[in-house]
């Protein structure tokens, strides 16, 4: 066996089908086939029956675009930006910073750290609601996102009683 057949058996499998990534990403297909359309690094190949066949490194690209929509908070055309000013040595270096926790410095004792929550009303959920990553701080992501929801909610509010005042002046 050469060198590159022996890093992909530890790689593990070469090809994975778009329902083996959605449970590795915990995304929906529909929203995989958007991001197909979308962003010009996601470009799954295709086997004879048309199927898309992923690659790790497409994997990759996945794991970060969600990092950037739904951690990050980007648009579309903003995570499409990043996307286009990187490259994958960067990609794969972004990805390590998000796997590995901070270790602190070998020998000092590690204190339990505090938990602040922060003052957000808790709301319950709503229809359209994201899907959350079912790792670590996904609750405060989620808290974030339905307060910024909210805020949302009160500025378009305030918008159509600012229209109506207006529409209403002499």
């Amino acid at each position: 066996m050469t060198k590159a057949n022996l890093r992909r058996l530890e790689e593990g499998k070469l090809y994975y089908s778009i329902s083996e990534v959605c449970s590795l990403t915990g995304l929906e297909q529909h929203v995989l086939r958007y991001w197909e359309s979308e962003f010009p690094q996601l470009r799954p190949k295709k086997n004879r029956s048309g199927n898309r066949a992923y690659r790790s490194k497409e994997i990759k690209i996945i794991r970060y675009i969600k990092y950037l929509l739904y951690e990050e908070m980007f648009t579309i055309p903003g995570a499409k930006k990043k996307m286009a000013d990187m490259n994958m040595s960067d990609l794969d270096g972004q990805l390590t910073l998000l796997r590995v926790p901070a270790a602190p410095p070998a020998g000092e004792p590690v204190a339990p750290a505090e938990t602040v929550e922060p003052a957000v009303p808790e709301a319950p959920e709503t229809r359209g609601s994201m899907p959350s990553d079912p790792g670590e701080g996904s609750e405060a992501a989620a808290r974030l996102r339905e307060e910024l929801r909210r805020v949302k909610r009160e500025l378009q509010d305030l918008l159509a009683a600012l229209a109506a005042a207006t529409k209403g002046a002499p």
